[in-house]
């Protein structure tokens, strides 16, 4: 009796080492992130890395012009979905046919489902926007898509000018850069920021029609009364309040609920412990914070890294060699060292989509990590002088490879996006396709 007593307090005693080890060991990884957090963060803690919660429209970059309000938000939400904006389709087959998330889907972290977003011209959704091709009627030039991958538009409040090549927005990076405003630019002259900017101009180069016969007829009048009743009736239902309400909505577009963001708020269990290592070596070792900053881990920068164009793919319409888009920045801004440099982009729920970079020339995350490992370009049209210090070698192991990899793929990924759909817009049209293929995939008919 008294050796079975003995055994069963050896066995306790283990029992509790084991498990006061476990605690140590799990405190110690923790503590080892929040330290170089704290050393990479300009506060000097985590809380720079935080995400605003929900309604919380203080913490994000706003144009002065339009400031957010739950009523611009909740208009915006509908309108983004709305396939009755898209009354300018090139043929009368696509009228009614697209909407905003054609391109930008919420199940693909609001990116395209497939190498290359396309609206007018598309046909067919799949289950989340992978199946969408060209529609035959359609000849490829007469298309609307796009010779970069659309970004993703979650934390897109924390930029102020936006696209690849950060063209739209008049403030910001773009002083000084006033006489390269036109074609696509020149809606900068009316002294917006980059969203409301690049939406106004969106809406005609996607074909949409936010005219007020149109506006009224879909049944949007007394939600852009509630939204916006300071303007003058006559200025009240238009494309640049139509903009302005997407851009309040997007604004709100943050992925708050992914395990990095409970790990922030104090969850110590959010992530695993070798999502902490990939953290830690995220922010540390692998220097990939020196470009993806603050709560985003996006920038206002631009680097050149030396991808691949779109048109390499082989599985996207109209764009080629001489696009502009493969120039970059200075596509727009028209100076040698801003070519084949783009926008940092944001990196949160980056496993909703195969395809990565302005290109889509990497289709895991794992390959993106290990293109950073090796430190090599891959476009032989990109200058070695053009390409940024920060891309060199990492000389990362492959367990250290890995521990990055799951940590964006994993502790990056808000599995919740959907709480930013509506349940129906109010044409009562199907979204966010309404074409015969995409109604009958999506089950609408």
């Amino acid at each position: 009796m008294k050796l079975l007593l003995n055994t069963l307090f050896l066995a306790l005693m283990v029992g509790t080492f084991s498990c006061t080890t476990d605690q140590l060991d799990m405190a110690e990884v923790d503590l080892r992130l929040e330290q170089v957090l704290a050393q990479v963060s300009p506060t000097g803690d985590s809380n720079s890395f935080q995400l605003p919660e929900a309604g919380d429209y203080s913490q994000f970059l706003q144009d002065s012009n339009n400031p957010m309000t739950p009523e611009k938000v909740e208009l915006g939400k509908l309108l983004f979905f709305e396939t009755g904006l898209a009354k300018d389709a090139l043929k009368d087959i696509g009228k009614d046919t697209y909407s905003c998330s054609s391109c930008h889907v919420p199940e693909k972290g609001f990116m395209p489902g497939r190498v290359q977003g396309i609206a007018d011209g598309g046909i067919g959704f799949g289950n989340a926007g992978e199946a969408r091709s060209r529609f035959h009627l359609y000849e490829e030039n007469e298309m609307d898509v796009q010779g970069a991958r659309p970004l993703s538009l979650l934390n897109v409040g924390f930029v102020n000018n936006t696209s690849w090549s950060g063209q739209f927005g008049a403030g910001g990076i773009n002083e000084g850069t006033e006489d390269k405003w036109e074609g696509a630019t020149e809606v900068n002259n009316l002294g917006y920021a980059g969203l409301e900017s690049q939406n106004i101009e969106g809406l005609h180069l996607h074909r949409m029609d936010a005219s007020e016969e149109n506006l009224r007829a879909l049944g949007y009048k007394e939600m852009f009364d509630k939204a916006f009743p300071n303007f003058p009736t006559h200025e009240r239902y238009s494309e640049v309040t139509t903009s302005f309400a997407l851009s309040a909505y997007l604004r709100t577009l943050i992925p708050n609920e992914a395990p990095f963001q409970e790990w922030l708020k104090g969850d110590m269990h959010a992530m695993n412990d070798q999502e902490k290592e990939g953290a830690i070596l995220f922010f540390g070792k692998a220097g990939c914070v020196n470009c993806h900053q603050g709560p985003g881990l996006n920038n206002q920068k631009f680097y050149a890294v030396g991808v691949k164009d779109l048109y390499e793919t082989g599985e996207a319409f109209n764009t080629g060699p001489n696009d502009i888009r493969n120039l970059g920045r200075g596509g727009f801004t028209d100076v040698a060292d801003d070519l084949y440099k783009y926008k940092v982009p944001q990196l949160y729920n980056l496993k909703n989509s195969p395809f990565y970079f302005h290109g889509s020339s990497k289709n895991s995350i794992r390959s993106v990590v290990e293109y950073f490992n090796e430190g090599k370009k891959e476009n032989a049209n990109v200058p070695s002088q053009n390409i940024s210090g920060f891309f060199h070698p990492l000389d990362l192991s492959y367990e250290e490879v890995t521990s990055i990899t799951r940590f964006l793929e994993n502790s990056l990924y808000d599995e919740n996006l959907s709480r930013y759909m509506p349940e129906e817009v109010l044409s009562g049209n199907c979204f966010p396709n309404n074409d015969i293929l995409s109604r009958v995939q999506m089950g609408c008919e």
